[in-house]
């Protein structure tokens, strides 16, 4: 069988990396997803670079990599709507939608006539999921949202990087990625809910909500003391030992969730005198004295190789890793059984490499057919099989610039 959501048509009106990365994680599931572009400029995402991906004979092209990380297995329909003629088409491809993803600002969609209300007057089972920055809500609804500032305001950046150094951003947009995550699984929800009653509905994802939900147990444990976490490098707020240590020529990364591993641990790296001891023998008290053992585990690892380590630790069943750089990563024996790295065929490129869907269903098996699409590349597919439009009206609509 096809991916699970096959069944499903989608219009994501979205642009740069929430939206689509919500359309791009539907069209994975199977759903067929067009994605609605400017004419001549396309998702703004599409000029993020360098570096660009390049054609068959090693020239750029005019697409970033950027852009093909969250518009795989979509179609490109270009569609100027700020035209009559524009608003038209997207109204009539609603009409033929089970789901519409947008990420304009607060109000702009209705002063074309394709706001929520206005849609769903022409299909009330539509699922129309907005994504904004602050969301559709309270005083900051008409502000624009980015991720980067959405780090700061929603605590990120307060948690992460050096205890004594600056705040940091994460080395990804993880407001812009979370949020997409967690309008997938709305939508998703939404779905089911159409399933029961027929009913579409408004779906509300603010990247601030997200990025505040992301922060999990900094949040519980500000709620719980009343002082806000601070940051400390790459330790964990509440176990110990969470965090990675020089080695004699590298660094490694233990991750002792439980006291039964932190034992393990010790007994392998030949200090079990380290699992007895008072300070060190539970979790809580390992967090209290964090620093004390820190310090003695230091000198424990600088002993041996960084493959030394992971060769023994992975025999006694301590969890541990390298730090990979991003090359490294695809190098990875599991990651190459896994399949992650797949590629598709490109109109322009060639092989497009990208990254499988991390998503694996065994009876409803995903497949990856579509690379991002080139800018309108479907445009004229679109209107002719899905709205029934004839040539003669496609050239009429190219004429007074509505695609």
């Amino acid at each position: 069988m096809a991916g699970p959501l096959s069944h499903i048509k989608v219009l994501d009106l979205s642009r740069v990396l929430a939206g689509p990365w919500a359309g791009q994680n539907l069209a994975d599931l199977g759903a067929e997803v067009i994605k609605v572009e400017r004419p001549k400029v396309g998702d703004d995402s599409r000029g993020f670079g360098p570096p660009w991906v390049k054609d068959r004979d090693g020239r750029d092209t005019k697409d970033s990599a950027y852009f093909t990380s969250a518009n795989r297995g979509k179609k490109s329909i270009t569609v100027n709507i700020s035209t009559p003629a524009g608003q038209a088409i997207v109204r009539d491809l609603a009409r033929g939608s089970d789901v519409l993803i947008e990420n304009y600002k607060f109000g702009d969609l209705a002063r074309y006539g394709l706001g929520y209300d206005d849609l769903k007057a022409l299909n009330p089972r539509l699922i129309y999921c907005s994504v904004t920055g602050f969301g559709q809500s309270g005083p900051y609804r008409e502000r624009p949202g980015y991720d980067f500032m959405i780090q700061g305001m929603g605590g990120m950046m307060s948690v992460t990087g050096e205890e004594q150094g600056e705040p940091m951003r994460a080395g990804v947009p993880v407001a812009d990625i979370i949020t997409g995550m967690y309008a997938s699984i709305a939508i998703c929800a939404a779905l089911a809910h159409r399933a029961e009653t027929g009913k579409g509905q408004h779906l509300d994802l603010a990247l601030l909500d997200s990025q505040i939900a992301l922060l999990a147990y900094q949040n519980t444990n500000y709620f719980a003391t009343g002082k806000p976490p601070a940051r400390i490098g790459n330790l964990h707020p509440n176990i110990v030992p969470y965090q990675p240590f020089r080695t004699a020529d590298g660094e490694i990364i233990i991750a002792c969730g439980n006291d039964n591993l932190y034992r393990k641990f010790c007994e392998a790296a030949g200090c079990a005198e380290l699992a007895s001891d008072a300070r060190f023998a539970t979790n809580g008290k390992r967090v209290e004295n964090r620093a004390e053992l820190t310090r003695l585990l230091q000198g424990v690892f600088t002993k041996r190789s960084t493959r030394e380590w992971l060769e023994l630790l992975e025999a006694a069943g301590v969890p541990n890793g390298p730090i990979n750089d991003v090359a490294q990563v695809f190098e990875e024996p599991q990651v190459k059984a896994r399949g992650v790295r797949v590629e598709l065929e490109h109109p322009v490129v060639g092989k497009l490499p990208t990254v499988a869907s991390p998503m694996r269903f065994s009876g409803t098996p995903l497949e990856h057919k579509l690379a991002p699409p080139l800018l309108g590349q479907h445009t004229e597919e679109i209107l002719r099989e899905r709205l029934g439009k004839s040539a003669a009206q496609i050239a009429a609509l190219r004429a007074e610039g509505a695609i």
